[in-house]
C-alpha cells in the first residue's frame, strides 16, 4: 500500500533533534541522497557538521529503524567493518527517523576487495547457537521474521521461503505448480546445503548496500542481520551482476568454502528473489522458477 508523505513536515518534525545532535542554531541544510526506494535520505549539514538521516510517515513501516538500529550496533560490536553509528532513533506522532554518521565516500584503494573479503569472512565466523535473531527486522520494505531454529534447513524454509511464498500466492503471482516445486524443494532441502555453525549475515548484501569511504575502504550498510548459513550472502552478492571477482577469492582464500558452493548459488537467491516477486511484481517469478527448477 502506497502512503502520501508530507515529506516538508517530515523535516520540521525532525529538526529541533537535528539541532541538538549538530549543535546548530542557524538553519539546517537539508540535500536529499538517492539510491533508496522506502525512506526519504538527506544529508543533513550545520557549519562544519554533517549528518545522515532517513525519514518517514510514522506508521509505514512500525519499528524498521528501530530493528536498523539493533542490526548496525550487531554489525558495529561483530565486525571489523566501519558501519555508521547509529546517534539517535524514534517514532513520534509525526515522524519516524534515524540519524547515523555520515561516512564520506572515497577512492577504492588497491587492496579493497581483498579487504572487503577478509571482514566479511571475518564477520561469518561470529557465530551463534541456533540460526535466526533475538527481534524480528525487516527485508526490504517487508517484515522479516527470525525465530530460532536449531538446524538451517528449517529455518530456510520456516522463516524464510515459506512465508515469501505464501504471500506471492496471495497476490496471485505464485501458481500451483510453483508451490508444489517449492513443496518438492522444502521436502529436500536438508540434502543441499552442507552443515555449517551459524554466521553473522548481513542479509541484504548487494550492490547497492556496500559503498567505498574516504579511507578507501568497504563499508555495509541497510542490514537485514540474523544467524545464518553463510552462503546466503555470497548468493545475494552475485543476484544482480555480483561483485569483482577478486572479492570471491579472496574471500574463499580467507575462509574456504565447502565443496559445490557456487552450484548451490540459486539455491541461496530463491529468498531475496520471492522478496522481489513480493515488492516489484510477476517480473521476477521467471527468473525464481529458474533458480527453483536447478533443484527439483
Amino acid at each position: 500500500m502506497h502512503i502520501q508523505i508530507d515529506v516538508l513536515n517530515l523535516i520540521r518534525a525532525t529538526e529541533p533533534v537535528l539541532k541538538d545532535i549538530l549543535g546548530a542554531k542557524q538553519a539546517l541544510q537539508f540535500d536529499s541522497v538517492g539510491g533508496g526506494s522506502i525512506n526519504h535520505a538527506y544529508r543533513v549539514k550545520a557549519g562544519g557538521k554533517s549528518v545522515f538521516v532517513k525519514l518517514n510517515q510514522p506508521k509505514a513501516y512500525p519499528g524498521m529503524f528501530a530493528a536498523e538500529e539493533r542490526g548496525l550496533n550487531l554489525l558495529r560490536a561483530r565486525s571489523r567493518f566501519h558501519i555508521p553509528e547509529v546517534l539517535k532513533t524514534a517514532e513520534t506522532p509525526d515522524a519516524a527517523f534515524i540519524i547515523m554518521e555520515l561516512i564520506e565516500t572515497g577512492i577504492p584503494k588497491e587492496d579493497f576487495w581483498e579487504g572487503f573479503a577478509c571482514n566479511l569472512a571475518h564477520m561469518h565466523q561470529q557465530g551463534n547457537s541456533v540460526f535466526g535473531l533475538d527481534h524480528e527486522n525487516y527485508i526490504g520494505s517487508l517484515p522479516q521474521a527470525n525465530h530460532t531454529r536449531a538446524g538451517w534447513a528449517d529455518f530456510y524454509v520456516e522463516m524464510r521461503l515459506e512465508p515469501q511464498l505464501k504471500q506471492a500466492r496471495n497476490m496471485g503471482l505464485a501458481d500451483v505448480a510453483l508451490c508444489k516445486s517449492f513443496d518438492r524443494l522444502f521436502a529436500q532441502m536438508d540434502n543441499h546445503f552442507p552443515e555449517e555453525a551459524p554466521a553473522l549475515l548481513h542479509g541484504d548484501l548487494w550492490s547497492g548496500n556496500f559503498m567505498c569511504t574516504s579511507a578507501g575502504t568497504a563499508t555495509i550498510f541497510d542490514p537485514a542481520v540474523y544467524y545464518g548459513h553463510r552462503e546466503m550472502d555470497l548468493a545475494m552478492s552475485k543476484l544482480f551482476g555480483g561483485f569483482d571477482r577478486r572479492f570471491y577469492e579472496f574471500y574463499h582464500e580467507s575462509y574456504p568454502l565447502e565443496n559445490g558452493w557456487q552450484e548451490r548459488i540459486p539455491l541461496g537467491q530463491l529468498y531475496p528473489l520471492l522478496v522481489h516477486v513480493n515488492l516489484f511484481g510477476g517480473g521476477y517469478v521467471q527468473q525464481l522458477k529458474s533458480c527453483l527448477h536447478r533443484f527439483v
